[in-house]
C-alpha cells in the first residue's frame, strides 16, 4: 500500500500520511507524490479544497533520516522543495488535521495551511538547530510573524516541542479536539468550504496573502541555499552520526 494516499470526494482532495510503522516519516518519494497531488489539485477543476492528514496517534515524525541521508535535498528542484513551493502557491483552501507529534516539516508545512485542526495530543516541534541545520518552508519568516519574535525564537532556537493549547494560543491552530475527531473535523470544515463559490474563496485567500507571497517564495529559496550548505558542515554530520549511532550529539567543539 502507498505511503501517501490521495482521495477525491465531493470536491475535497485528501492527502493522507500512511506510513504508520515508520511514524509517518517522509521520504523523498513521498514528497514527490505529495507535490504531484498538490499540483494536480491546483489545476483540476474537480478539486475545490485540499486536506492533509495523518493518524490519530501521529501526524508525521518529519524527514525519514536514513532516506534523507541517502537522498539529501541538494537542489531547489528536490521533491521536498517542490512540495513546499506547491503548497505555498496553492490558490485553493488548504486544511491540515494534526494529531500526535508533528516534527520538523510536520510543523512548518502548517504555516501554508489556511485552517489547522489539532488533536489535544498534538506536539509540534522544529528541531532544525538540534540537527545542525536551519529552518525551511519559510518558517524563519512566517513563525516570527505569527508567533511574535520571542516565541518563534524559543521554538526555532531551542527546538523543543510545544503542544496543542500553546499552538492555538499563538494562532497556528484554529481548534483543538479529541484525537479521534480531528480528521473528521477537518473534513467537515472542508465540505463547508467546498460548498462555497470557489472564485470567492480563491480571491479572498489571494488578497490575504498578497503582501507576503513573493517574500515567502524568496525566503524558501534563501533557506534552501543555507540548508544545502549546512548539510555538509561538521555540526550536521555530528548530529546525524549521533542519530544513527543512537547517542547524544556533542557540539562542544563546533
Amino acid at each position: 500500500m502507498s505511503d501517501i494516499l490521495t482521495h477525491l470526494d465531493a470536491g475535497v482532495m485528501t492527502i493522507t500520511f500512511n506510513r504508520l510503522d515508520k511514524k509517518n516519516a517522509i521520504t523523498a518519494a513521498m514528497y514527490g507524490v505529495m507535490a504531484d497531488a498538490v499540483e494536480q489539485a491546483r489545476s483540476d477543476t474537480a478539486v475545490r479544497v485540499v486536506v492533509i492528514q495523518g493518524h490519530e496517534s501521529i501526524f508525521s515524525a518529519g524527514n525519514d533520516i536514513a532516506d534523507f541521508l541517502n537522498n539529501p535535498p541538494t537542489t531547489t528542484e528536490a521533491h521536498v522543495f517542490r512540495f513546499l513551493r506547491s503548497m505555498a502557491a496553492l490558490e485553493k483552501p488548504l486544511i491540515a488535521a494534526v494529531a500526535g507529534p508533528a516534527v520538523g516539516i510536520g510543523t512548518t508545512l502548517l504555516f501554508h495551511c489556511d485552517l489547522v485542526y489539532a488533536g489535544d495530543n498534538a506536539a509540534f516541534s522544529m528541531p532544525f538547530v538540534n540537527l545542525g541545520l536551519c529552518p525551511e518552508a519559510a518558517s524563519s519568516l512566517l513563525a516570527p510573524r505569527l508567533f511574535g519574535y520571542h516565541r518563534a525564537a524559543e521554538a526555532l532556537l531551542l527546538g523543543e516541542p510545544f503542544y496543542a493549547e500553546a499552538a492555538q494560543e499563538v494562532g497556528l491552530v484554529n481548534r483543538v479536539v479529541p484525537p479521534t475527531e480531528v480528521n473528521a473535523m477537518a473534513q467537515t470544515q472542508a465540505r463547508k468550504l467546498a460548498a462555497k463559490p470557489l472564485a470567492s474563496l480563491i480571491e479572498t485567500k489571494r488578497l490575504m496573502k498578497s503582501g507576503q507571497a513573493a517574500q515567502v517564495l524568496a525566503q524558501m529559496d534563501l533557506e534552501a541555499a543555507s540548508f544545502g550548505h549546512m548539510l555538509n558542515e561538521p555540526a550536521a554530520k555530528e548530529a546525524f552520526g549521533a542519530f544513527v549511532q543512537k547517542r547524544k550529539p556533542d557540539f562542544s567543539k563546533l
